[in-house]
């Protein structure tokens, strides 16, 4: 072992003893909301793919099509020469999916959090930077080198009493569904508050693009929010991310936002199944219908058996076990009956709040989602 790896060896020993080691385990996607994984086939639960539009034919066409006529790669930044007329397509489509002037492609939604809210900054140093206390890690790196002025989670008044004490610039930055408890922000509330207070508003919809709002478009479509940002690699199937919002807000970023600058552009096959993807979801309504009737059965199911699962109103039901061995060992026991609900641990969340995050997909048998209550209400149920 060469010197600096006895750290890292320490290091992982640390994690170990916490019961916070992951490690990297192969799956193949299956129909059905199902995978292979160990020789099993396994109820998937814990991916975000919550209109099944990740095995889509449409997307895997467009996105085959796409790369033949334009090739595997773009060669370069957008800024340089990798900026394609398909990248300017597709971002026109999101802007007037999202209701914006316009839009801007990021390869991951960690990757545009982190570069879009540091630039952000940037544009005004001295500014006032308030959170929800459960935003996302990438949010968090984007304001790592600012201070920042966190309010409760989802309190609003809480809110609104940090603003009316500052002074200078303001950002309010927050999810409009988080992604551990699966529960919403009152987004227009938000946008009024921030309206009173000249605040800039940035809202995260990772979640909700595509399964909330009319027709699939977020729970910030037709408010006055700023900055709208989502993921394509959620309900939408794909990969990548974007930013939606006014027209100057886009041309700042393309000139001061590093994480775009320096990034090789997003790929034709990447571009092909976000395009397949936004012309599908307007239409998924009765795919949204079934995603909402299952999380309220579900969360119905496990609450009649003495389960309590915060303030869940989403497709994403937390099922909190506290500590971290305890939730391993129930995800390891679903697993043994066929049911994949990965245990998320700390730091993805906070400490004593260990849980199996359940993620639900339209495409999910009634019978399936039946089958999970049961299991975690006779393994943990009063």
């Amino acid at each position: 072992m060469k010197p600096f790896e006895s750290h890292l060896a320490a290091a992982l020993d640390r994690i170990d003893q916490r019961d916070e080691r992951r490690s990297l385990r192969a799956a193949t996607p299956q129909d059905g909301g199902r995978l292979l994984r160990d020789g099993a086939v396994l109820v998937d639960f814990s991916s975000n793919d919550y209109l099944g539009l990740s095995r889509h034919p449409l997307l895997a066409q467009r996105s085959a099509e796409w790369a033949l006529a334009h090739g595997a790669g773009s060669a370069a930044s957008r800024l340089v020469t990798g900026t394609q007329p398909l990248h300017l397509a597709v971002e026109e489509k999101i802007a007037r999916f999202k209701g914006k002037e316009a839009a801007l492609l990021f390869p991951s939604g960690w990757h545009c959090n982190a570069a879009v809210l540091a630039a952000l900054l940037r544009a005004a140093p001295g500014a006032a930077l308030f959170t929800d206390r459960l935003i996302h890690g990438s949010l968090h790196a984007g304001a790592a080198a600012h201070r920042q002025i966190r309010f409760r989670h989802n309190d609003l008044g809480h809110l609104a009493e940090l603003l009316a004490r500052a002074e200078g610039p303001k950002i309010i930055v927050t999810e409009s569904v988080f992604s551990m408890d699966g529960d919403r922000a009152d987004v227009a509330a938000l946008a009024d508050l921030a309206r009173a207070h000249d605040a800039f508003l940035y809202v995260d919809e990772a979640h909700a693009t595509g399964v909330l709002g009319p027709q699939g478009r977020g729970l910030t479509h037709g408010l006055d929010v700023d900055l709208v940002m989502g993921t394509f690699s959620k309900a939408l199937g794909c990969m990548g991310a974007y930013v939606a919002g006014s027209r100057l807000l886009i041309d700042y970023l393309v000139n001061a936002c590093g994480g775009f600058i320096f990034s090789t552009a997003p790929s034709p096959a990447m571009l092909g199944a976000i395009d397949a993807a936004l012309d599908l979801v307007p239409d998924m309504e009765a795919e949204r219908a079934v995603l909402a009737d299952h999380g309220a059965f579900f969360r119905e199911s496990l609450q009649g058996a003495g389960i309590a699962t915060a303030d869940s109103s989403t497709q994403i039901v937390p099922v909190i076990v506290g500590d971290a061995g305890a939730a391993l060992a129930l995800a390891q026991d679903l697993g043994a009956q066929g049911m994949l609900a990965v245990a998320i641990r700390p730091p993805t969340v906070p400490p004593g709040t260990s849980r199996l995050r359940v993620a639900l997909h339209a495409n999910h048998a009634r019978a399936d989602v039946a089958a999970l209550a049961q299991a975690i209400a006779a393994r943990i149920g009063r």
